[in-house]
C-alpha cells in the first residue's frame, strides 16, 4: 500500500511538515513526481478545472508548468483538523511573453489514511506584477529555509 507520511490525524507539527513537503514537491515542477502525492482516484477543483484521478493530475501539472515559467511557490498553513489541512499560498511566474504574475490562492486538502491527498479544492487569483516587484528570489527548486514565508513578506 502506498503511503506518504506524515499520516493523519495531523498535529500542528505534522500539518506544518505536510505543507512544506507539498511546497517542496510543487517547486520541483516534476509533474510525475508530484502526482504520486495524490490517491489514484484524487479529485481536484483548480479554478474552473476539474481533475478526477492521478493521471489527470499529472497531465494538469505538466500543462501548468509549460505555461507558468520560472514558477516559485510559497505555502503557509492556515488551519488543520484530523485528516484535513487548509493552506494559503502565493506563487510567481511569467508567461512566454515575459509578463510576470503573482498568483494568490487558498486550498482545502483532504487526506486518505495513507497520507496521500484524496481531495484538493483550490481558489486562485492572478495579479500582474512588474518583474521589479517580484519577491521570490531563489534558484529554481526548493525554497531555502532562510527565505521569508508569506507572512514575513507581508503577503
Amino acid at each position: 500500500m502506498e503511503t506518504r507520511p506524515p499520516l493523519p490525524p495531523f498535529t500542528r507539527d505534522t500539518a506544518l511538515q505536510k505543507v512544506r513537503l507539498a511546497e517542496d514537491g510543487w517547486n520541483t515542477r516534476d509533474a510525475a513526481k508530484v502526482a504520486t502525492a495524490y490517491t489514484m482516484d484524487t479529485k481536484w477543483r483548480n479554478r474552473a478545472t476539474f481533475v478526477n484521478n492521478r493521471e489527470e493530475a499529472e497531465a494538469f501539472l505538466t500543462a501548468k508548468w509549460i505555461r507558468e515559467l520560472d514558477y516559485r511557490l510559497i505555502k503557509e498553513l492556515w488551519a488543520f483538523a484530523d485528516n484535513r489541512i487548509a493552506v494559503r499560498y502565493a506563487y510567481e511566474w511569467h508567461d512566454d511573453s515575459g509578463n510576470w504574475f503573482r498568483s494568490y490562492g487558498n486550498e482545502n486538502w483532504e487526506f486518505a489514511e495513507t497520507g496521500l491527498m484524496l481531495n484538493r479544492f483550490a481558489s486562485i487569483n492572478d495579479l500582474p506584477i512588474a518583474e521589479a516587484d517580484r519577491k521570490f528570489h531563489w534558484p529554481q527548486g526548493r525554497r531555502p529555509d532562510d527565505h521569508p514565508g508569506l507572512s514575513e513578506l507581508g503577503l
